[in-house]
């Protein structure tokens, strides 16, 4: 039984209105998901079978997120993300600090680093900086949440794991597509930070900043392998590819299998082999709020499936007589600012319109990489974590921190820009 748009479409707004109003996401979705189907005329059992076939095919991200969490866990519990971060911002001359910093985000998001936890870890070095070159707390915060987003969208996170599940392609291929707009992103954020480094409030001379001591942490050749395996293994199988090198190009190890090892390998480099199991129950722990956004998302996910949404959608690009490649960001920017989740508006934006998106005959990879760029837009509004995370990270105000999400959204919009231009089909 298709059930009608309307109905689909009330869903999705009951949850987004739940959101807003700051009911549990998960909660949110699920409900939203089952008011959809009943007012389209769906059973109760009906509903059931529609909101369990929607979650479980969220399944395969879910257990690459899960995968994700033993990388994740590895960099942060061990101290390996403090040092690379710290090595960068120290390796380069105080003129260029705001590129350093935004370079930091970006390389630990990039390696699999969430991106508010890569701001948490990066924010003590950054008030130290703007406090001796007297740079506001605005710009500080545009180069962190900035070069966070570049490096967002070419990591092994679970919001590109959604991406490439989503649009049925490889995880590298994904993180490859979206390189170009990251580093555009990059510098967009740099040439914005570095405009508005006079704006706003500044760092007090008095206040202090805790850091982790040196002995903690490990050396920095040991605290980059873990990211360099996970990099070099992710990646065999494209350059294969481009090579024509049949052994490379048959190297298919999924990201399942390649995340967790380079954590093991990662660890035992470091010298905290009997660590692993520590660090890996609490990669899993920072992972527990994503898997259930993914199984709400998915539940959503299930009633559009069974309506004509995505179909009158569609209908409507047409008759507006716009290109039907606007879609795919258009959905990756509405779903994200919805939710205010990158992760949550990629997989809503994908599972629910990948077929409309995908019949306008744009490839899979570039599908991905313009929903996933567009989800970095407008992701960091007040009814969201990172918002709040962010906020705290630098000592900023509600209203100072509402002042940063119009940067953040122009490097969003740049690297949507980008990677649109480049696998949009406009020429």
């Amino acid at each position: 039984m298709v059930i009608a748009w309307w109905a689909a479409l009330l869903g999705l707004l009951l949850a987004i209105g739940l959101i807003l109003f700051r009911v549990n996401p998960v909660y949110a979705l699920i409900f939203g998901a089952i008011v959809g189907c009943l007012v389209g005329g769906l059973s109760l059992a009906q509903t059931t079978d529609t909101i369990v076939k929607g979650s479980s095919g969220v399944m395969g991200t879910i257990i690459r997120v899960i995968a994700a969490g033993v990388l994740a866990g590895v960099m942060m519990e061990s101290g390996a993300a403090n040092v690379i971060a710290s090595n960068i911002v120290n390796r380069f001359s105080d003129r260029l600090a705001i590129l350093a910093l935004a370079l930091s985000t970006m390389v630990l998001t990039g390696v699999g680093i969430f991106i508010p936890v890569a701001v948490l870890i990066v924010a003590p070095i950054a008030l130290e900086v703007g406090q001796k070159m007297h740079y506001s707390k605005l710009s500080l915060l545009v180069a962190l949440s900035g070069g966070g987003k570049a490096g967002n969208i070419i990591s092994p996170n679970p919001n590109t794991i959604a991406a490439a599940k989503g649009f049925n392609v490889d995880l590298s291929q994904v993180m490859i597509a979206d390189f170009v707009p990251a580093i555009v992103g990059l510098i967009v954020t740099v040439i914005l930070a570095t405009l508005i480094k006079n704006r706003g409030e500044f760092v007090p001379e008095a206040e202090k900043f805790e850091t982790k001591e040196p002995k903690d942490l490990p050396s920095l050749k040991a605290a980059i392998v873990t990211p360099l395996v996970a990099v070099v293994l992710l990646l065999i199988t494209p350059v294969g590819d481009i090579l024509g090198v049949k052994a490379l190009a048959s190297f298919n190890l999924d990201a399942m299998y390649i995340l967790p090892i380079a954590g093991l390998i990662g660890t035992i480099a470091m010298g905290q082999s009997k660590k692993f199991l520590q660090y890996m129950q609490k990669g899993l722990a920072r992972m527990t709020d994503v898997v259930l956004i993914l199984i709400g998302a998915g539940a959503i996910a299930g009633l559009v499936s069974v309506s004509n949404l995505p179909q009158k959608v569609v209908e409507l690009v047409q008759v507006s007589g716009i290109s039907g490649t606007f879609l795919a960001p258009i959905a990756g920017i509405l779903m994200a600012a919805a939710t205010a989740s990158t992760s949550t508006g990629v997989i809503l934006a994908s599972n629910s319109f990948s077929k409309s998106i995908m019949s306008f005959g744009i490839s899979g990879t570039g599908a991905a990489a313009m929903v996933h760029t567009g989800a970095t837009v407008i992701d960091q509004l007040p009814h969201g974590n990172y918002f709040h995370v962010t906020a705290k990270a630098v000592n900023m105000h509600f209203k100072e921190r509402m002042s940063v999400v119009f940067w953040e959204m122009l490097v969003g919009l740049s690297m949507t820009i980008v990677a649109t231009l480049m696998y949009g089909n406009l020429f």
